[in-house]
C-alpha cells in the first residue's frame, strides 16, 4: 500500500534472572542459564538435514540416560501424554494399574478413559508397591499390562521398578509400562536390563530443561502390540515415532527451541556422568533425610511421608509441626525468595515437598534447609 509505514520494531526488555539455586520445586525445576540461552537457536525446518543433525546429536545422550539400545522417542507433549501413549499402544486388553499417590492414579484414570478394563491396586500414600503385593495381584488373573510410577512425586516414594518388572514378566505375556517422569536422570532408570517394556518421562523434572517436552523408550516387540491395536491413535502412534526415527526425524512439528536446550543439558549430563548424576541426588536427598532428624532432636516435629527404603533421591515429602500447613511455609519461604512446593492432591495442607533434583547442589540445599529451619524455628 502507498505511504504505508512499517511499524517500529519492539525491542523485548532484558529479563533478568533470578539468582540459580533457590527453586527446588519438584518440577519444574530449576534452568542453568546457558541452558535457557540455548533455546534462542534459530528456527530450522523440521523435514530436512537441520533437524536430523540436531536429532543425531541429542539420541546417544537420551539412550544413555535410559541405559537402552533402543531408540527414544521425543515428544512435544507433557509426559502425561506419553502416559496415554503408554495406554493406547501398550495394553491389550486389561491393565492392573499400581496406585500409590496422584500420578499413579493419573496412569488408571487415562486407561479407563481410554476405554480399556483397568483395576487400580492401591496402596495407602506414602507406601511403596512390593513384588510380593504384584505376584499376589496376577495371580490367575488376565492382565496383559501393568502401570506403575518409579518415583511417586507427591508423595516422594520410590517404587522397586526392577523387582516389578521381574515380577510382571514372571506371569507371562504381561508387559510394565513405567512413569519414570521425576527420576529419569536423577535415579537409575536400566531400562533394558530391568526389561522396562515402555519408559517414559518429562523434560522439566531431574533433565533440568523447560516444560514442554517427553522422552520414551520401547522395546522391540512392544511394536507388535502396538501394530495389533486399532485405537492407537495418531499423535501418540508409537509405529509412527519409529517410522521417523529411522529419518531422524519426529512424527509431529518438533518443539525446537526445546530440542536445542535439551542438547546443550544432555552434552552437560554426560559430561558429569550418569553415575556422579546418580551420586549427587542421593546426597542431596540423605542430607535432607538427615537434616529432618536433626530438627526434631531440636524439637521441630517434623517427619517424612515415606518409609527408609523406599524414598526417592529426588523428593522428599514432609510433614509439618503443628500449626503450620504445607502453603503456610511455602508462602513464608516466598518471602524470603526460595521456593518449595507445598504438598500435592489430597496432601496439600498436610505435607511440604523439597525438589532436590536436576542441578542442584548440596551445598545450594544447605542453605534452603538453613532458612526453613529459621521460619520454623520463629
Amino acid at each position: 500500500m502507498t505511504g504505508a509505514t512499517m511499524p517500529e520494531t519492539a525491542t523485548a526488555p532484558k529479563v533478568e534472572l533470578p539468582p540459580f539455586g533457590r527453586f527446588f520445586l519438584p518440577g519444574p525445576t530449576e534452568v542453568l542459564p546457558e541452558v535457557l540461552e540455548a533455546q534462542v537457536g534459530p528456527m530450522i525446518g523440521h523435514r530436512g538435514p537441520d533437524l536430523q543433525k540436531l536429532m543425531a546429536r541429542i539420541q546417544p545422550g537420551l539412550q544413555d540416560v535410559f541405559r537402552t539400545r533402543r531408540p527414544v522417542y521425543v515428544s512435544a507433549s507433557s509426559a502425561t501424554g506419553l502416559m496415554e501413549a503408554a495406554i493406547r499402544n501398550g495394553v491389550r486388553r486389561k491393565v492392573l494399574c499400581l496406585v500409590n499417590g496422584a500420578f499413579s492414579e493419573r496412569f488408571f484414570k487415562i486407561a479407563r478413559a481410554c476405554g480399556l478394563e483397568a483395576d487400580a491396586l492401591e496402596v495407602p500414600w506414602g507406601e511403596a508397591h512390593t513384588p510380593d503385593m504384584l505376584e499376589d495381584a496376577l495371580r490367575g488373573k488376565d492382565y496383559d499390562a501393568v502401570t506403575v510410577v518409579h518415583c511417586e512425586t507427591s508423595t516422594g516414594v520410590l517404587n522397586p521398578i526392577a523387582d516389578l518388572a521381574r515380577v510382571a514378566h514372571a506371569a507371562g505375556d504381561v508387559a510394565i509400562l513405567v512413569d519414570c517422569v521425576s527420576s529419569l536422570a536423577g535415579a537409575p532408570v536400566l531400562a533394558d536390563e530391568w526389561g522396562l517394556d515402555f519408559a517414559l518421562a518429562g523434560s522439566q523434572k531431574c533433565l533440568a530443561i523447560p516444560p514442554g517436552l517427553a522422552v520414551g523408550v520401547a522395546q522391540e516387540h512392544m511394536l507388535e502390540r502396538a501394530a495389533a491395536k486399532k485405537d492407537r491413535g495418531v499423535y501418540f502412534d508409537f509405529l509412527e515415532f519409529e517410522r521417523n526415527l529411522e529419518k531422524g526425524e519426529t512424527p509431529n512439528t518438533p518443539a525446537v527451541s526445546l530440542l536445542y536446550a535439551l542438547a546443550v543439558q544432555l552434552d552437560r549430563i554426560r559430561a558429569e556422568t550418569m553415575e556422579a548424576r546418580w551420586a549427587r541426588h542421593e546426597a542431596m536427598a540423605r542430607r535432607t533425610w538427615q537434616w529432618v532428624d536433626e530438627m526434631r532432636d531440636r524439637g521441630i516435629e517434623l517427619s517424612i511421608l515415606a518409609r527408609e527404603g523406599y524414598r526417592s533421591p529426588t523428593v522428599t515429602t514432609i510433614r509439618p509441626p503443628a500449626g503450620w500447613t504445607g502453603p503456610k511455609l511455602a508462602a513464608a519461604l516466598r518471602e524470603r525468595g526460595y521456593t518449595i512446593a507445598t504438598g500435592y492432591g489430597k496432601m496439600k495442607e498436610e505435607t511440604f515437598r523439597i525438589g532436590h533434583m536436576g542441578d542442584h547442589t548440596v551445598a545450594e540445599l544447605e542453605e534452603l534447609l538453613g532458612v526453613i529451619e529459621e521460619v520454623l524455628a520463629r
